[in-house]
């Protein structure tokens, strides 16, 4: 076996240090972030008055914060404190989760932190929050439907939430029948256990499989009442050009939570062409028509509304974001 000349394995074992230093550097630089951030909210703030529908944070939002059970506890103290009574949980972010994942989340756009090795419960129990929903995955609820169901209740949430297929054609109707089918199937044995299924949408849902009909509203006509409902997301239905009032008409009584927020250009001016990008901003700071389908949510029944933002954030603070978010939600609900 042919040797590596010194020279070339020296500089690679120099490279090889030079790649930690700079991975322990960035995690050292954001655990520094984090703990600022943190830190800044520690004060003697009023406590808001919660709105008179249940309203969560979803945790994706405060992911990054959560590196340590201190910072966690902080934030969803400052949750509570914003007036929401609630969080929604992923059950990719409250257990140990593999490094692709980490890396997956953090390239879109939505860090994950290291809540996965955090005891969950013991947090949510001294938070004061309640648990309104629990996100999960199709396969998951499959494989082990009990599993999932009882994680719910050992948080005390009745819901469980699909958000979506990955690696999976929309633009089929046969496939997308066949998603429809499968919905029905885990939603009939959740509701056995006392469980009712939500599904979560993107804009994916909104391919053609037919001149006239999208994948959702196959998702909307092929799927039983009974046990399966949704989870609306008018950020992603909105991004992808649909009529967002029709939909919700469509969805009804179906629309059981609400994912809300808003879309505009968080850019500081002054604004001028070329067109500006649009993005996830502070709900009645962005160009949706907020208070439209608010009256629809609400004239629907919705249940409840999840504050879901994933950066573009007021001074890149989430905990700055949702308090700022939390004045539209106390004045429409």
């Amino acid at each position: 076996m042919k040797k590596i000349p010194v020279k070339i394995l020296t500089v690679l074992m120099i490279c090889a240090l030079i790649a930690v230093l700079a991975i322990f550097g960035y995690q050292f630089k954001d655990a520094i972030h984090i703990r600022h951030i943190v830190r800044s909210h520690e004060k003697d703030a009023p406590i808001q008055k919660s709105a008179q529908m249940p309203a969560a944070v979803q945790q994706i939002m405060i992911g990054s914060l959560c590196n340590n059970h201190d910072n966690a506890l902080a934030t969803l103290k400052n949750i509570k404190a914003a007036g929401y009574d609630s969080i929604e949980l992923n059950d990719f972010m409250i257990h140990k989760t593999s490094l692709s994942v980490k890396l997956m989340t953090q390239f879109a756009g939505m860090p994950i932190g290291n809540g996965g090795s955090l005891d969950w419960h013991r947090l949510i129990k001294e938070s004061g929050l309640h648990v309104i929903s629990l996100h999960s995955d199709l396969g998951s609820l499959e494989k082990n439907p009990e599993t999932v169901a009882a994680e719910a209740r050992s948080f005390g949430t009745d819901t469980v939430v699909i958000t979506g297929m990955y690696q999976f054609d929309y633009s089929s109707q046969e496939d997308v029948e066949t998603l429809a089918k499968r919905l029905n199937a885990a939603g009939k044995v959740l509701a056995g256990k006392g469980i009712r299924l939500l599904y979560h949408n993107h804009n994916c849902e909104l391919q053609r499989v037919s001149r006239n009909e999208t994948a959702y509203d196959i998702l909307i006509e092929k799927t039983d009442p009974a046990f399966v409902n949704f989870e609306f997301d008018s950020y992603w239905m909105t991004e992808g050009g649909a009529n967002v009032p029709a939909i919700m008409q469509k969805l009804g009584s179906r629309m059981k939570l609400w994912h809300i927020n808003d879309r505009g250009c968080t850019k500081s001016g002054p604004y001028m062409t070329p067109i500006l990008k649009e993005n996830e901003t502070e709900l009645g700071y962005g160009n949706l028509d907020l208070n439209t389908l608010s009256a629809i949510a609400m004239q629907n029944g919705v249940t409840g509304v999840v504050l879901e933002t994933h950066e573009n954030w007021v001074d890149h603070d989430p905990i700055k974001s949702f308090e700022k978010s939390a004045d539209y939600i106390q004045q429409t609900f």
